[in-house]
This record gives C-alpha cells, sequence and structure tokens, in this order.
C-alpha cells in the first residue's frame, strides 16, 4: 500500500525502498534501534538481552529476547530482506529454547546484558521486577508462554500461510512488517501488525481459547470441575473454581473483611488478588482508570486476568476492586483451606457438583 505526502497544490506519492538500498543493516542499524525502541513492534517489552544464545552445543542466537507485562518470555526475529527468509522455523525453535527459564536466569541474563551496554550499575533484579509491577518474584507466574514477534520489511506467502497455521494451533506469534519509504533526506518506514490483523486480533484470540478448551476437554485430563459454595447460610451453585473463590472473597469483603486483609492472608500472591482504583465507578470506567494507571507507570492491567463486569466488581473504602481471574491448580485449594481456617463465622464449605 503506497504512501503519499498532501502538499498545497498537489498529492506526491512517497517513494518505496528497501533497507539495503538505503544502507540500513540488519544488526548495526535495524536491530540496535528496535533494541532502544522496542515499542515500535511490540508494546509493553522489555528486552533483557540481544543476540542471546546461551546454550551448549549451538550457534543459534536469538536478535532480541524480551518479557512482556503478563511475564511471558517474548522472541523477537528481525529480517531486512524482503520475504522474511525462514525466520519462522528460527523463531520456533528459539522459542523451545528459552521456554525453561526461570525468572533468577533471566535476572542473571539481563544483568550480563546491562553490563554490555554499560548499565552495570543498574539493578537487574528490581528493574525486572518493577517492569513486571511486583513485590517479589512469583515462579508460578512467570515464562508461562512464550510470545513470538517476527518483524521483516514483507513476508512470502508461504511464510504467512505457516504462521496462519501456527496461530490456529495455539502458538503465540504476530508478524510485524516494517516498509520503508525515501522522503527528500529522510527514511521513513510504515510499521504495521500484519498477523493478526488488530482490528480482528481480539476476536481471533476469542476464538481459539474456545477451540483450545474444547480441544483440551475431548483430548485432556484437565479439571473442569464446577463447585457448590456455601457462605455464611448463602449457597451459590455449579460455580467455575474462580467464580466461587471470588463470591467468597467479595462476600467476605461485604462483611467487613478488608481487600488488604485478603491479600495478606493470600501472602504468596501479593499483587495477584486484587486491582483497586480509585473512587466508586462501574466497569468501563474501571477499565478506563485501570489502563490509564498502567500507562503511567501503575501496575499493569489485562481485562482478562481480572473479573471486572458490573457485578462482579466490589466498591469499599472509596476505591473499586476488581479479583483475580488466575486461580487454577493448587492455587484455589490452597486459598479455599485458608479462607475456611481464617473465617470459621462465615461456615464456609464447597464440594464439586453432583
Amino acid at each position: 500500500m503506497p504512501i503519499y505526502r498532501f502538499g498545497q497544490t498537489a498529492i506526491e506519492r512517497v517513494e518505496e525502498t528497501t533497507f539495503g538500498s538505503v544502507g540500513v543493516r540488519e544488526r548495526a542499524d535495524l536491530q540496535r534501534l528496535l533494541r532502544e525502541h522496542i515499542e515500535v513492534i511490540s508494546p509493553n517489552t522489555l528486552i533483557i538481552s540481544e543476540e542471546f544464545g546461551e546454550w551448549e552445543e549451538s550457534r543459534r542466537r536469538i536478535d532480541l529476547l524480551g518479557i512482556d507485562e503478563d511475564a511471558n518470555l517474548v522472541v523477537i526475529e528481525l529480517k531486512r530482506t524482503e520475504d522474511g527468509g525462514h525466520m519462522d522455523l528460527q523463531a520456533i525453535r528459539y522459542a523451545s529454547m528459552v521456554s525453561t527459564l526461570t525468572f533468577d536466569q533471566s535476572v542473571d541474563i539481563y544483568r550480563r546484558h546491562l553490563a554490555r551496554l554499560g548499565k552495570q550499575e543498574q539493578d537487574a533484579r528490581r528493574l525486572l521486577l518493577d517492569f513486571l509491577g511486583w513485590d517479589d518474584q512469583d515462579d508460578d507466574e512467570f515464562a508461562q508462554d512464550v510470545r513470538i514477534v517476527l518483524a521483516s520489511a514483507e513476508f512470502s506467502k508461504e511464510l504467512t500461510s505457516w504462521v496462519l497455521w501456527l496461530l490456529d494451533h495455539d502458538i503465540n506469534i504476530r508478524c510485524v512488517r516494517l516498509k520503508p519509504y525515501r522522503l527528500g533526506d529522510q527514511i521513513l518506514v510504515d510499521v504495521q501488525q500484519i498477523i493478526p490483523l488488530p482490528e480482528i486480533a481480539e476476536y481471533q484470540i476469542r476464538v481459539r481459547e474456545k477451540v483450545q478448551k474444547e480441544r483440551q476437554a475431548r483430548t485432556s485430563n484437565a479439571d473442569f470441575t464446577r463447585f457448590d459454595v456455601q457462605f455464611d447460610g448463602e449457597r451459590s451453585t455449579s460455580m467455575w473454581k474462580r467464580n466461587a473463590i471470588h463470591f467468597l472473597c467479595k462476600r467476605a469483603c461485604e462483611k467487613g473483611t478488608t481487600p488488604d486483609e485478603l491479600i495478606a492472608l493470600f501472602d504468596w500472591r501479593p499483587n495477584r488478588v486484587w486491582y483497586a482504583v480509585d473512587g466508586t465507578v462501574d466497569a468501563a470506567g474501571f477499565e478506563k482508570l485501570a489502563a490509564m494507571n498502567a500507562s503511567s507507570g501503575g501496575p499493569p492491567f489485562d481485562h482478562r486476568r481480572w473479573l471486572c463486569d458490573d457485578d462482579q466488581l466490589l466498591h469499599t473504602n472509596g476505591c473499586t476492586y476488581a479479583f483475580s481471574s488466575q486461580w487454577g491448580g493448587a492455587k484455589w485449594h490452597r486459598a479455599m483451606k485458608l479462607l475456611q481456617e481464617k473465617y470459621p463465622q462465615f461456615n464456609i464449605s464447597y464440594s464439586p457438583t453432583a
């Protein structure tokens, strides 16, 4: 798609060019510039290494390795070529190689990266925790997924077909096209995410999640048990785990317990219990304020990780609170038992729905 310059008397087509013809080198220029401004192709990402290749018996290196605000690792591969080469195969190989990295290993990698940039005086661990909005490391939440970002001047039909297939099979991958143009002495770059298309990305995510759940239900032993829950004589039936614990915690707060008290009770996940904003607001207002807080340096906010519909929000102490939706596995059972032990006066009980 061409770019045009609108003047006073005419519309002028901007000359399309290539990175090679204007002397932009892949590593020395493109990679260096994107390393310092990674938000151009991967928003809300912290770069922790460049040319990462710390594995045995391999000379392969990741162009840029990052971590996103959801604590997922991000493998970023760059090409200035006109078809993207075989970057998709490289990136998948790299994603598998880094998938086992721990929080402590990532801190060490980031520390060495800062030292190479002449910033060895900076505290890598503190910077990483601050970026994630964590007071302390949470190994259960760290690197639950690996995202892949492919950035190139263009992508071949073969490569895009392969990427679309990977998306359908639950690989978190995106393609960002960097198209250079020459305007006089200036080089302009048109940056567009082409897979998945931004305007339908959320819809595609919902479709993939639905297909994934259906596939898991057919082929795995995943626990989809629903529960009947009782709180102070009030009974609610056939609830998913996250809704069951939300029901208990919200009712406890409505009976005088404070959100801070529950944060202290679930002390192994202090930043994963409530998300709070000032004022008494509805769901739309909550999401707007939470997004503003996150963009101004506050805790990161992803509405998929919080129960923030109108009937789910808690209003107390001049604030509005959303409860975490991330309560899978052993965390849920541990939290439920703690609630029973902490608040015997509420006669909390729960059992699988018959």
